[in-house]
């Protein structure tokens, strides 16, 4: 089987950096969207948006301004901190997703039967997988949180999935506490995403591994 049935989107890899950074910000906004079908469908969410939602209750944010400041700290302490650099897509990750989350609110469904809801919520998951191999795919950096985890690893040598593990439940129990949408729907988020991120990744010609560590709300 050639490249091209293999993985039919491999060819934006080879793009040139302008093609590459417009497809970057249309992956960007992809996420924004499915994150937003997550948190609307009103069944749960990620556990990083949980935290962003469960802030917004109890500051001034907006959730999407609640996003880029979690996102802000990520990265300056990832930089400063552990020294570890930020690339362009990185910065990018945190603005134009926290951005775009507030302004798709207005136009988006809240479904009211839970057959709709779940089924936006499911959509939200599979585009949330495909834009994040989308946005690997761009080639500009990891998102913010998944260059926490790889700094970690890389600074104190700790095992990558214990390093994401544990970031995930301490921002879970946060974002629970702070009365985010923890629901069923986070269970499926945790179990569908990595299957989901792996179909994208196949899409644009990456193995499993080759993607590991680089993400979405990442």
């Amino acid at each position: 089987m050639s490249l091209l049935h293999a993985a039919p989107l491999a060819f934006i890899t080879r793009l040139g950096a302008p093609a590459r950074f417009l497809h970057l910000i249309l992956s960007l906004a992809l996420c924004s969207f499915a994150i937003r079908l997550m948190i609307d469908a009103n069944f749960g969410a990620s556990p990083w948006d949980v935290l962003h939602v469960g802030l917004s209750h109890h500051t001034p944010l907006s959730i999407g301004q609640a996003s880029i400041l979690a996102g802000v700290v990520i990265v300056g302490f990832t930089w400063f901190g552990l020294r570890e650099k930020s690339g362009l897509g990185t910065i990018l990750n945190v603005l134009v997703i926290g951005v775009l989350i507030d302004l798709l609110a207005p136009v988006m469904p809240h479904p009211t039967h839970p057959a709709a809801g779940w089924g936006q919520f499911l959509l939200g998951v599979v585009l949330a997988g495909f834009g994040t191999a989308a946005y690997v795919s761009a080639g500009f950096g990891a998102g913010p949180r998944d260059g926490l985890m790889m700094a970690l690893h890389r600074r104190y040598g700790w095992p990558i999935t214990r390093v994401r593990t544990a970031i995930e439940v301490v921002v879970l129990v946060a974002g629970g506490l702070l009365g985010g949408p923890l629901g069923p729907g986070t269970l499926i988020f945790a179990l569908l995403m990595g299957p989901s991120v792996g179909a994208g990744l196949k899409l644009f010609g990456f193995r499993k591994q080759e993607g590991a560590g680089k993400g979405l709300e990442g």
